[in-house]
């Protein structure tokens, strides 16, 4: 975001006034377009209010924009020549389209963090950089990273990481596969667009977790797809609530994330996953299992992935870098039958031509070297740290105002909140407080439940950010 140069001998409201007026020129904001008030333009560039009344003054005196009482400040149409010219009417455009833009809570917290980056942010669903195997990672494309071929790459992404692949997870999740049946996605989000927008219909009714992080993803609605959910209990959904569901709305598919589930950090228990993968081969019904957390299992290992007690071919395996390792590699996969691969590798070289080289060369040698095992075990030891100390926090500045289940992996904890209150006020009361949270409502919850991210931030900041947080709860009641 621009901001004026404080360093500059140019005055601060003449920078703002030739600002202004060039992203009027560029057609930022159209003749007839209302402009932010003085009072929300000041907070967002950071100097007085009367350094924009100053900046405005000088742009009305220009004819570039003009005031009326109630209306507030817009661009003037009848400065640009004798004859009105029309500028497309962007708003209109960007109101339009097929593809919803995010959900307002996510859209005010992005805002938020890019205003004030020294928030406390408990809302990011990311690990912190302490946490990523930067050291790592920069030795071996040091030491190992030969000259990468610049051109396109495979459709389905690099085979050395496909291979490397096939071992990890092996080893790590116990499902045996091939490269021809992964497909190498920027992360676990391209791996779910490319399974609605390729394999499924506008009106066809799919099944999802409830609360669930899907239910933030406008991805589903864009796609024309119907949402249903399945209630999520202490060890997951009840595959009999699916079965009813299929009945009544024909379901196509179902999505799951097993184990420490986002954002309720619940794992499917083990009788549930077998009657789940019975249902799921008696219907035909495909499930597409999310399995971001589980190489984060705190004090045991976690419960095999669906896909590797899948019998039947019924399941599509989604895994990332993301969470554990590092989000900025932009490094997912998928694991199908081969045809399906075939169709989304196809897919997707009509939006990118492939993913670049380089990161897939940098995870290719890091799944492959020595420091990816000592890297898991440091993680696991340092979130299970940052997770007591989130938990101590809590019962230290708010036990009788919050209820939650202690997660057993992941990188969140999902709260109730005792007494009823607004979540919209809540959070912009945090932000005021310094801190930053996801309000459940995001997931499709019921109002009076946040998800509180632990992992993103450092393990310095987590007291001071729940005794914050805690301010602006008690300020609301």
């Amino acid at each position: 975001m621009w901001k004026p140069d404080r360093n500059s001998k140019k005055p601060l409201y003449a920078q703002i006034a030739d600002h202004v007026e060039q992203r009027i020129a560029f057609g930022e904001f159209p003749p007839g377009s209302l402009l932010p008030s003085e009072r929300k333009f000041a907070e967002l560039l950071g100097v007085n209010r009367s350094t924009v009344i100053l900046a405005f003054d000088e742009l009305r005196s220009l004819g570039i924009i003009e005031s009326r009482t109630g209306s507030g400040t817009r661009v003037s149409r009848t400065k640009w020549g004798a004859i009105p010219k029309h500028t497309p009417n962007w708003k209109r455009y960007t109101e339009g389209g097929s593809f919803l833009p995010n959900l307002p809570f996510l859209r005010r917290i992005r805002e938020a963090l890019a205003q004030h980056p020294e928030l406390i942010d408990f809302a990011s669903g990311e690990l912190s950089a302490d946490l990523a195997p930067v050291r790592e990672i920069s030795t071996l494309m040091q030491e190992k990273l030969h000259a990468p071929y610049l051109g396109y790459d495979h459709p389905q992404g690099y085979l050395p990481l496909r291979q490397a692949l096939v071992d990890f997870l092996d080893q790590y999740r116990s499902i045996p596969t091939t490269d021809s049946s992964i497909l190498i996605t920027s992360g676990s989000q391209q791996s779910l667009y490319l399974i609605t927008q390729c394999l499924l219909s506008p009106g066809d009714a799919v099944a999802i977790e409830d609360p669930s992080y899907c239910y933030s993803l406008p991805m589903f609605q864009s796609a024309g797809l119907r949402l249903f959910r399945l209630p999520v209990d202490a060890n997951g959904i009840q595959p009999e609530d699916l079965r009813d569901l299929h009945k009544q709305h024909r379901i196509k598919m179902v999505f799951l994330n097993p184990n420490f589930q986002n954002p309720t950090g619940t794992v499917l228990s083990d009788e549930r996953r077998k009657s789940l993968l019975e249902l799921s081969s008696e219907l035909g019904l495909p499930i597409v299992e999310d399995d971001a957390f589980s190489l984060t299992a705190f004090e045991s290992s976690p419960p095999p992935p669906l896909k590797a007690i899948d019998q039947h071919g019924s399941v599509l395996y989604i895994g990332s870098f993301s969470k554990i390792a590092a989000s900025g590699l932009r490094i997912g996969w998928m694991v199908a039958p081969n045809s399906v691969i075939q169709r989304l590798a196809d897919a997707r070289m009509q939006m990118d031509f492939g993913l670049s080289i380089i990161p897939q060369q940098a995870a290719e040698q890091f799944i492959r070297s020595d420091y990816v095992g000592p890297h898991l075990d440091r993680l696991r030891v340092e979130l299970l740290f940052k997770r007591d100390l989130i938990i101590e926090a809590m019962q230290r500045e708010w036990k009788e105002l919050v209820s939650f289940a202690v997660p057993r992996g992941g990188l969140h904890l999902w709260c109730k909140i005792k007494p009823e209150i607004q979540e919209s006020k809540l959070l912009e009361e945090s932000i005021k407080q310094g801190v930053v949270f996801v309000p459940g409502t995001v997931y499709g919850s019921d109002s009076g439940y946040i998800r509180m991210t632990f992992a993103r931030t450092r393990s310095d900041e987590i007291g001071p950010g729940i005794a914050a947080f805690a301010r602006a709860l008690r300020a609301l009641l």
